[in-house]
């Protein structure tokens, strides 16, 4: 995914002192809301943003964001042109990787991708998966045999509206992304809450968003420190952008009116149904 814009980079400015500690955040140049994205003025927004600026604030650093494409932002790295990589994971990329000694974080926020799929669908098995719909550049781990064997055929797209209008279509039996994420699309930006549903019958992967540096080890040590000293503030900017809204629930990726709604049903199912009687 490689939407046409310019680089962006603002200095979050704090005191004089600060000035002499001002650091670029090489960030994703995609739309990931609730995680972050770019306003229509080129602007990193989200709950990214506002975490890394109340780390700015805390620790006294000025902090800039630098806006590139994804595969632009490892060989920004290591060429120096930016201090910092927001997401980034030591599970990724490792091939690319070889050879440089990068320090990570701990982690920020967690995550899971996986497939969605028509709410009709949900349940069946993997072997009923026979296109599956992705966005250029992701890997869908948990498929690669049955992709390898032929079993999946991929269908790429270019950004997440692609992909979500391929699988809304039928085009494709599913539609393998961040669950947050396209459940975010889905009903904020197309107005389709429901149409497409997270399957968690169906191989799906845990992981964390982590700071990473490759020259800057003592400033991802501060960093956990803040994370560390100020948990309730960012568990609070985590419930504020719902960027793990139920993620350890059946309900992964519904927002809580209908996590509320199907709860209560829940409930009154159970207050109807008689006491089963032992023997």
């Amino acid at each position: 995914m490689k939407p046409v814009r310019l680089c962006l980079f603002s200095t979050l400015l704090l005191t004089p002192a600060a000035l002499a500690q001002t650091y670029v955040v090489g960030v994703e140049e995609l739309p990931f809301a609730p995680h972050y994205s770019l306003d229509g003025e080129g602007r990193y927004r989200g709950f990214a943003r506002e975490v890394l600026d109340a780390f700015a604030a805390d620790s006294g650093v000025g902090l800039g964001y630098k806006a590139l494409p994804v595969d632009q932002l490892l060989p920004a790295l290591q060429r120096g042109e930016i201090d910092l990589k927001y997401p980034d994971s030591p599970h990724w990329a490792g091939a690319q990787k070889a050879g440089m000694t990068l320090h990570y974080s701990q982690a920020v926020v967690d995550y899971v991708d996986g497939v969605l799929v028509a709410p009709q669908r949900k349940g069946q098995a993997v072997e009923r998966l026979g296109r599956l719909a992705m966005v250029r550049g992701w890997t869908p781990r948990g498929y690669e045999d049955a992709i390898d064997s032929g079993q999946i055929q991929l269908s790429y797209s270019d950004d997440l509206r692609q992909m979500i209008r391929k699988a809304l279509k039928q085009d494709t039996d599913g539609a393998y992304f961040n669950v947050v994420v396209a459940t975010h699309y889905l009903d904020n930006i197309r107005a389709r809450p429901g149409a497409l549903v997270f399957d968690p019958k169906l191989p799906h992967t845990r992981g964390s968003f982590h700071l990473s540096s490759l020259r800057h080890p003592q400033l991802i040590a501060r960093f956990d420190r803040f994370l560390a000293e100020r948990s309730a503030q960012v568990a609070a900017l985590k419930a504020s952008h719902r960027v793990e809204a139920n993620l350890d629930s059946d309900y992964l990726g519904l927002e809580q009116w209908k996590v509320d709604y199907f709860e209560r049903q829940k409930a009154k199912a159970g207050a109807q149904t008689p006491a089963s009687s032992t023997r």
